[in-house]
């Protein structure tokens, strides 16, 4: 889903102060003789000529009484004039800022049009951010950066995690969500759990309702450049959350632990935190709460209980894991993954059990 306002957005705007000249020169007037039948100086109106100063609401009554060019049309000229010279001299403050977002992603993925110039890409990024200015957006981004702010580790990039969390908002907006409920946000999870044996595509709709009647929206969003990550939750009100992940890795082993990685972090930590689940860190590089969070996941998928019976197989093949996957209602592709990761297998060993990701196809 995604949302773009075709617009016209000119680099340029007319000043008020051109039309008045024109105007004076069709009338024969000089800027002193129109001065005194507007009852103004003629200061003033050299002025508003060169743009220096703006016409008011009352000059511009003057104006339509003296030339007969309605008040409205003074005004809009007016208003868009000096629009257009704040946004040029914010375009110049802007520059450096405009030029670190990824904006050919984001016009390629429908989020914004393609911008006509400079000035209308900070236009378009404002909108997209839903922010007034570049300390509004400042703002918006010190709550969302608390999670890998500190972090000495951190891969991605600040700007396109930014870009990507806001695509996550923009989406879970779409998706009308009952108040959070944490027992039928539990229940909810294990519904989802008993989803793994089949394609994902098949029941993504019934995963994201699922979700929503629990108060938590459910958005895929492939990464974007410059970041590498699998997942991300946080709280968009105190009574909706977001789940939000890449499927960067395109099998579903990897896909459902970062799943119930993230329902693992709505369920059990702060509303005000932002987790956002990195590839590639060490355990000793995870803080406290995403190992609470892997160790809540690997529970979930695989009770411990299960997991001890599992590893009195003195060797796996397709046969053992299939029948195990089945018995605990799972899908094999999650089985192969925790016994990989945990060493028990090689990760060369039986991968074709795991299911195709492609959240490209289906989002």
């Amino acid at each position: 889903m995604s949302i773009t306002n075709n617009q016209f957005n000119p680099d340029y705007a007319v000043p008020p102060g051109w039309l008045l000249e024109i105007t004076l020169e069709d009338n024969n007037y000089s800027q002193a003789e129109f001065a005194r039948r507007c009852g103004r100086s003629t200061k003033l109106i050299n002025e508003i000529i060169t743009g220096k100063a703006p016409i008011d609401t009352e000059t511009a009554i003057q104006f339509e009484r003296t030339t007969g060019i309605v008040a409205e049309i003074w005004n809009r000229m007016e208003s868009r004039y000096r629009s257009h010279l704040a946004l040029k001299k914010e375009a110049v403050i802007a520059e450096e800022w405009r030029k670190s977002f990824p904006i050919r992603e984001l016009v390629k993925r429908g989020y914004i049009a393609k911008p006509e110039s400079k000035i209308d890409a900070i236009s378009k990024l404002h909108k997209f951010f839903a922010v007034g200015s570049i300390d509004g957006w400042n703002n918006w981004h010190s709550k969302i950066n608390v999670a890998y702010r500190h972090s000495k580790s951190f891969k991605s990039n600040e700007i396109a995690m930014a870009t990507w969390l806001r695509i996550g908002e923009i989406e879970a907006d779409f998706q009308d969500c009952e108040d959070f409920d944490k027992s039928n946000f539990l229940e909810a999870a294990k519904n989802i759990r008993g989803l793994t044996r089949q394609p994902i595509e098949k029941n993504l709709k019934k995963i994201i309702k699922t979700c929503n009647e629990a108060g938590v929206a459910f958005v895929l969003t492939p990464p974007l450049p410059k970041i590498a990550l699998s997942g991300a939750a946080r709280w968009l009100s105190p009574r909706k959350a977001i789940i939000q992940v890449t499927g960067r890795h395109k099998t579903d082993d990897h896909f459902w632990f970062s799943f119930f990685h993230e329902v693992a972090h709505i369920l059990l930590h702060s509303k005000k935190a932002v987790f956002i689940e990195e590839v590639g860190k060490n355990v000793e590089e995870l803080d406290e709460l995403e190992v609470e969070a892997n160790d809540w996941a690997s529970e979930f998928l695989i009770p411990r209980k299960y997991w001890g019976d599992l590893m009195t197989f003195p060797s796996y093949n397709e046969a053992v894991v299939k029948k195990f996957a089945r018995e605990i209602g799972i899908a094999p592709g999650i089985v192969v993954g925790m016994l990989q990761h945990n060493k028990n297998i090689p990760w060369s060993c039986l991968n074709t059990l795991k299911q195709k990701v492609e959240i490209k196809n289906f989002t």
